[in-house]
């Protein structure tokens, strides 16, 4: 074992503590983000078809109105359609009212930056005023709801959403779903501490990590039956609705690559690749919860829009408002929700972009506070300053 592996082993294991957050939960309620990062394309997954502007807008990457063709959207509703790559997945659930869409929807914030707007979304803290690092909402939410809720994000760092006072777990799943660290060098490990303060963070950190592989290698063995294991996102969905039926009721999960600024394509191509790939890991995340369904509530945000009209590489830039999805059991779906405008050019934001009429700690606020009957005080602790925006959506 090398002086890396001592040291990540040590670092690990403070966030794998929280014992009180990793008792079974006393509420059977279930909240799931998946943050989007790149800025998907919004106008090319839920479509404007009855927007002729849409059209003139998307000479080559716009998606063909509702048809007989398989490459025509799906028909929602008069004014909406969805992307023909979700008609396995996404669509079935929007036709059995457990999805939603809510459009024009995203921050207020107009750097237009990756990195800036990732970083408020997560935060969850007002615009204006010093924003503090080390308080992102997930966490703020997990101790407003003291112990109600057990945390746990799937990624290989901790996101900014879930920094806090309390250490919160975090664990990668996308991959082959083996320790980094053997029985041998763990028990290594725990001598080199035995006698020091932080002895029973470690000892309780490999335990917690041993326990998530135990649960992840059961699915694998049943699942697998000798055949070549798929990979990506519907695994991972997979192994993380395990993990969440059996003892994890907070969840956020990451997927890169939405940034399409060249030959984003159409009803094919790679914009139509990467939802494929996200709508049957949220169709798989679906089925594996089972009965948990019921009580399970999926948002699906990203850190903004895209422009509306394509530029002359075939793709789109860095926008404003965006599409959020809002997928469960018990939400009241099969319908857009929010409010709207037209679709045109009158109402585009600065004559480029989806104005944000949506406003999204007061649309996840509006989700949060039936969820889990937060009084008005105690949602302040998690988005201050927000008034929630209930759209019926629980």
């Amino acid at each position: 074992m090398n002086r890396r592996e001592v040291v990540f082993a040590a670092g690990l294991a403070p966030l794998l503590l929280a014992g009180r957050l990793y008792a079974a939960p006393s509420a059977k309620k279930r909240f799931l983000i998946v943050f989007l990062r790149g800025a998907y394309d919004a106008a090319n997954v839920l479509i404007p078809v009855s927007s002729d502007f849409y059209y003139r807008s998307r000479p080559t990457i716009a998606v063909p109105k509702p048809g007989e063709d398989v490459n025509s959207a799906l028909v929602l509703d008069e004014d909406w359609g969805l992307h023909p790559v979700l008609k396995e997945t996404i669509y079935p659930l929007y036709l059995k009212g457990e999805a939603a869409f809510v459009p024009f929807a995203g921050i207020e914030d107009l750097s237009r930056s990756h990195f800036e707007t990732q970083d408020a979304i997560e935060l969850g803290q007002p615009l204006t005023g010093t924003r503090n690092y080390q308080s992102g909402f997930m966490s703020r939410l997990a101790g407003t709801l003291e112990g109600l809720a057990t945390p746990i994000a799937f990624t290989p760092q901790l996101p900014l959403i879930f920094h806090g006072a309390a250490p919160i777990p975090n664990m990668s799943l996308n991959g082959n779903a083996k320790p980094g660290i053997d029985a041998r060098q763990a028990k290594l490990i725990e001598a080199m501490y035995r006698d020091t303060a932080l002895a029973p963070a470690v000892v309780q950190g490999f335990a917690i990590e041993d326990d998530v592989y135990k649960s992840i290698a059961i699915e694998m063995q049943a699942a697998s039956r000798g055949a070549t294991t798929a990979r990506g996102f519907e695994l991972e969905a997979q192994r993380m609705a395990r993990l969440m039926r059996e003892k994890y009721s907070l969840g956020f999960v990451d997927i890169g690559g939405w940034d399409t600024h060249v030959n984003q394509g159409n009803a094919s191509g790679y914009l139509a690749g990467r939802l494929a790939e996200l709508g049957k890991g949220l169709a798989a995340f679906a089925e594996a919860m089972g009965p948990d369904w019921a009580d399970t509530t999926v948002v699906v945000i990203s850190e903004f829009g895209r422009t509306f009209r394509e530029n002359g590489n075939r793709g789109t830039d860095h926008g404003h408002g965006s599409v959020y999805w809002v997928l469960g059991g018990g939400v009241k779906g099969g319908r857009i929700a929010g409010d709207q405008v037209r679709v045109d050019e009158a109402h585009l934001f600065q004559d480029r972009d989806y104005p944000v009429l949506n406003e999204y700690r007061a649309v996840i606020g509006g989700l949060l506070s039936p969820l889990y009957d937060l009084e008005p005080e105690r949602l302040q602790s998690v988005f201050a300053d927000t008034r929630p925006k209930d759209i019926k959506l629980v």
